[in-house]
């Protein structure tokens, strides 16, 4: 552990040089990938000086046991039995932040709220996430791009799609994937009955184009006129765009913006997610008699959340968390659960090494 402690401490001084480096600094991208980087290193680096503090410490408790003055050698053994249990706490962390990460955890993020079952009370539930999704992203520093807003015909939206950016979006954002399900009563109930109604989250990590290795031969590029919302812009231009990839038969598409340009953006995202999907696939079912992971397929019948209202009540059906605090979540502060789900899942990590 200490070797590769040393190592990752070496490589993150070589990464703070660099970004001091005026022709690192001029070219953005570069730049972002490295701090990106940095950033990520520093958790360790900093727990890892703790731990050679302490370890220097204790040899220094450890030698005074052999001085001949018994008021030393106490201070030395009452020094130990401080030292002792805080170093194995920061060993336990240690080992803990060198479970390898997920690259892909690193991306940025396409993020889509859609509503499901439930009508217009669905709509409305879509823009309470959405609300509760802005102050989290806001807290975290998380850079926002709307994408597309498709509003409700009585309040809130059908449909939402975002582009957030920051670091590792998509190791915190990925766990909100799936169906969110909420309990209350409607503003159109007259007679005070609880429904229940529900929404569809999907995040897709944001690849590089340069990332994204997928030969021009074996795609087939259509553009075409979108229909549905957008008036006339919508009607007089092929803003649409739809790849198909020609070896797996795959398709995607995206009508979601009137630019065409972004929308060939979103569809080659659409399409390099669902490549790589089919491709783990193949793993994730192989590996599914031995566990389930709390990450899923993304689909959008996979229920991972319940919003009680009248209970003041949150579940998450995948950790079986209950939280009587759903006025604090729904006001953004969903970090904590956000952290229950990357401790389960790094556990599920060091139960399959």
């Amino acid at each position: 552990m200490l070797d590769k402690l040393e190592s990752i401490q070496n490589h993150f001084y070589t990464i703070e040089e660099k970004l001091s480096d005026p022709t690192i600094v001029s070219d953005m991208k570069v730049y972002s990938k490295l701090n990106k980087e940095y950033k990520s290193l520093q958790v360790i680096v900093e727990e890892y000086k703790k731990y050679k503090n302490l370890k220097a410490n204790m040899e220094s408790a450890e030698e005074m046991l052999s001085d001949p003055d018994p008021d030393m050698q106490s201070m030395a053994k009452d020094e130990l039995n401080e030292l002792k249990p805080q170093l194995e706490e920061i060993e336990e962390h240690l080992n803990f932040l060198l479970i390898p990460k997920d690259p892909t955890d690193e991306l940025d993020v396409l993020f889509e709220i859609r509503s499901g079952t439930g009508g217009d009370e669905a709509s409305l539930f879509v823009g309470d996430l959405y609300k509760m999704y802005s102050k989290y992203f806001e807290n975290n520093k998380y850079k926002v791009e709307i994408v597309s807003l498709n509003e409700g015909s009585v309040g809130g939206y059908n449909k939402i799609i975002l582009e957030i950016y920051g670091n590792d979006a998509y190791g915190k954002l990925k766990f909100e994937s799936g169906a969110h399900r909420v309990q209350r009563v409607p503003k159109t109930e007259s007679q005070g009955r609880v429904h229940t109604s529900a929404a569809t989250v999907v995040v897709m990590p944001k690849y590089e184009v340069e990332d994204i290795d997928i030969k021009k031969d074996d795609l087939k590029v259509d553009t075409f006129r979108a229909s549905g919302a957008g008036g006339q812009h919508v009607n007089k231009t092929e803003s649409g765009v739809r790849f198909t990839h020609l070896p797996t038969g795959i398709v995607s598409e995206s009508t979601d913006s009137r630019s065409q340009h972004k929308n060939r953006e979103i569809a080659m995202q659409k399409l390099y997610q669902r490549i790589q999907e089919a491709q783990v696939e193949k793993v994730y079912s192989q590996q599914k008699a031995k566990r389930k992971s709390l990450v899923g397929s993304g689909d959008r019948s996979d229920k991972i959340r319940t919003y009680n209202y009248p209970q003041n009540r949150m579940t998450d059906h995948r950790i079986n968390l209950t939280m009587y605090s759903l006025d604090k979540i729904m006001d953004g502060q969903i970090e904590s659960i956000i952290e229950k789900l990357q401790i389960a899942e790094n556990a599920e990590k060091i139960l399959e090494e």
